[in-house]
């Protein structure tokens, strides 16, 4: 009999627990949005900074970009991404054109984007543009990503 009634219990928080957790409302989940996901490269060869974004549903994670310095013939103010920490999916999301990141407990401001898709099959590439202090920066996504 304890054990039906350790069943019993169990069934009843599993079911509150349950019910809890699917009365979140649609508008409280913020995800990135899926033309986003996958793995971006930087488009610049060889260029000053460089670096890489992964893309989940819900988290990014920066590679690259200087890590934490900018060279002498740099500046810090057009480094993509130079406020966030590198190799560490943080969480985020997308919304109306900007890139939203989670850090030290806040979200940031979001950082504009335009996605474009450019080319023709098979030769189409989708690509993110940013704008680092004045400086353009594109990222194309890899394929297989």
């Amino acid at each position: 009999m304890k054990k039906y009634k350790f069943f019993t219990v169990c069934i009843v928080f599993l079911s509150v627990l349950f019910k809890n957790s699917c009365n979140i409302p649609a508008s409280d989940i913020k995800l990135f949005n899926s033309d986003l996901r996958g793995t971006w490269v930087s488009n610049e060869q060889n260029g000053l900074y460089s670096g890489t974004l992964k893309i989940d549903a819900d988290t990014i994670t920066i590679d690259g970009y200087g890590e934490d310095w900018t060279s002498l013939v740099g500046d810090d103010s057009k480094r993509p991404f130079r406020d966030f920490p590198k190799r560490v999916p943080l969480k985020g999301y997308s919304e109306e054109g900007k890139i939203f990141i989670e850090y030290g407990g806040t979200v940031k401001d979001g950082i504009p984007y335009i996605y474009s898709e450019t080319g023709t099959y098979p030769n189409k590439y989708k690509i993110l543009d940013f704008n680092f202090g004045g400086r353009s920066e594109k990222l194309q996504l890899k394929e297989n990503s």
